[in-house]
């Protein structure tokens, strides 16, 4: 039984008093981590009748209490829904329904909310997993933990369940229980509907596993890494970049409760942080943060991008700061890692690319119009194949069907490769444009038109022309204080890009529309053009 849990617990045997978690008001030890775990796990059994296969749902801001109930999910056997807080009720209510959740985790702010779904859906009352207000109806999880705790004997973790080891008795399986496999469902992570209802992506501890191993061996990830997660736990980056393969390798994750620059900068200082992950919004806010406060950034190995193009200017500027920045790429669907950078000597030397596949994935570029390997410098879709790669769409066999063919997962990201196997992201496939029959990748133009001083963000889409079929505009948020001219901007992008690459308009507003998930709705951009 290796579900990810038992990482916890065997770093409780090798290194019982190192620090593992950090969160508001909260430093515990991996023995303090494991005994915590092992008596959740009792809890979500017991007295509140959770069952191997149950979906259980969380509704919270990050924090250590996150990451347990993660952790006793997946030794109880049960599979976790993570509930992206920023969506409404009704998305929500969505999401809990096609998982057919049993019961909902919240953080103390949430249990308004998590109480209303649960009694709309007809479930128990909500379990409160972080300090709240009393008298609401939740269930105290802390009360409960309390209740279940077993300390065990000076320097021995607590077993986990179906382990013949020394130590106290952990959570004993039923006489007729198998030990939980590896390929058990532990996560449920909605992706975020962009092209209709979200999907609900089912994630093992196998897919983690790998994952970490994919990160470990690439950026190496050691036991005296301290990383911090600025990234919702609810999104797949928060979980895997770089959360739990800190814990298997043995380091310090620090857990914020919500992003803020200032804050994260703070902690980066005090607890000596050496991994700083983030998307790119969030290190253009820790740059201006950088800048403004110059923090003691000493203990910092690397700042990492994922989760959408990263600017090239966004990461020069880092590197002139004396700042390692490096790329990678990733889904929900693969746990996420993908590609990474290895080597701190190509972050700048191959600045905008994702770098190459991580060690345990196969990974192919295809045209999209043929299926055939794309050549070196052409344009293809990502294909991969890999033990990261998820078991499915939770009850949707038609879309899994769809996006996993002859063992790849077709991801819809279009790139090209050059000659040394660095990859580039040019845009998805679903908005690639052809205008005039050229192929026009969004990412490519936004890269140039992000390059221009006046720039901060771009998002490029097409809009119906009557003798090119289609056409790209651009949607153009500026630098606070600056100034362009459409022709200005026009002018700087022919410099750079063919003719029917260049925007026919730009658009400038005080910020693009984004979905619950943060990506960029460039059909509504089209739509709200189109509408005048």
């Amino acid at each position: 039984m290796y579900e990810i849990s038992y990482w916890v617990w065997a770093q409780a045997w090798v290194r019982p008093d190192k620090v593992a978690v950090v969160g508001d008001g909260i430093r515990w030890t991996y023995r303090e981590l494991e005994e915590r775990v092992a008596a959740a796990s009792r809890v979500l059994r017991g007295p509140l009748g959770v069952r191997r296969g149950d979906r259980i749902a969380i509704l919270s801001v990050n924090g250590p209490e996150y990451l347990l109930l993660l952790l006793a999910s997946a030794r109880t056997g049960a599979c976790l829904v993570t509930l992206n807080w920023r969506l409404t009720p009704a998305e929500l209510e969505f999401q809990l329904r096609d998982s057919e959740t049993s019961r909902v985790f919240c953080s103390g702010e949430f249990v308004a909310t998590a109480g209303a779904l649960a009694e709309r859906l007809g479930l128990p009352a909500p379990v409160r997993i972080t300090a709240g207000e009393g008298g609401d109806g939740a269930l105290d999880f802390e009360h409960l933990l309390g209740q279940a705790a077993e300390p065990g004997p000076a320097g021995g973790p607590v077993a986990p369940a179906g382990e013949g080891v020394p130590g106290p008795a952990g959570v004993p399986l039923a006489e007729d229980e198998e030990p939980l496999s590896w390929d058990t469902p532990l996560v449920i992570a909605y992706t975020s509907g962009t092209t209709g209802r979200p999907k609900g992506a089912v994630l093992t501890s196998n897919n983690f596993f790998w994952n970490a191993m994919n990160d470990l061996l690439t950026i190496d990830l050691r036991s005296d890494d301290v990383t911090i997660t600025l990234l919702p736990m609810f999104h797949i980056g928060g979980l895997g970049l770089f959360l739990l393969p800190t814990l298997l390798a043995g380091g310090r994750a620090v857990i914020p409760p919500r992003f803020d620059p200032e804050q994260a900068l703070r902690l980066i200082e005090q607890e000596r942080v050496t991994v700083v992950f983030g998307v790119p919004t969030v290190h253009q806010r820790l740059l201006e943060a950088i800048d403004r406060l110059r923090p003691d950034l000493s203990s910092v190995r690397m700042f990492y991008s994922g989760g959408a193009p990263c600017p090239v200017d966004l990461i020069r500027a880092y590197h002139e700061r004396g700042i390692p920045f490096g790329q990678g790429y990733g889904l929900t669907e693969t746990a996420p890692t993908v590609f990474m950078m290895a080597d701190e000597a190509d972050y700048l030397r191959k600045a905008g690319s994702i770098g190459r596949p991580a060690p345990f994935n196969r990974v192919r570029l295809l045209d999209p119009a043929t299926g055939a390997p794309a050549a070196p410098g052409q344009v293809g879709e990502i294909v991969v194949k890999g033990p990261n790669v998820f078991a499915g769409y939770w009850r949707n066999p038609e879309a899994t069907a769809q996006a996993v063919r002859d063992g790849w997962f077709h991801t819809g990201d279009l790139a090209r490769a050059d000659e040394e196997g660095f990859v580039t992201i040019v845009g998805r496939l679903k908005e690639m444009l052809i205008s005039g029959g050229e192929n026009v990748y969004p990412v490519e133009v936004e890269q140039v038109i992000q390059s221009h001083p006046a720039v901060v963000e771009a998002a490029v889409y097409g809009v119906p022309h009557p003798e090119w079929g289609e056409v790209p505009h651009a949607a153009v948020v500026l630098m606070p204080g600056a100034s362009v001219t459409e022709e200005e901007l026009r002018e700087h992008c022919a410099r750079q890009l063919a003719k029917y690459k260049v925007p026919r308009r730009f658009h400038f507003l005080p910020d693009l529309p984004r979905n619950a998930a943060g990506k960029v709705l460039k059909g509504e951009l089209a739509r709200r053009e189109q509408a005048g």
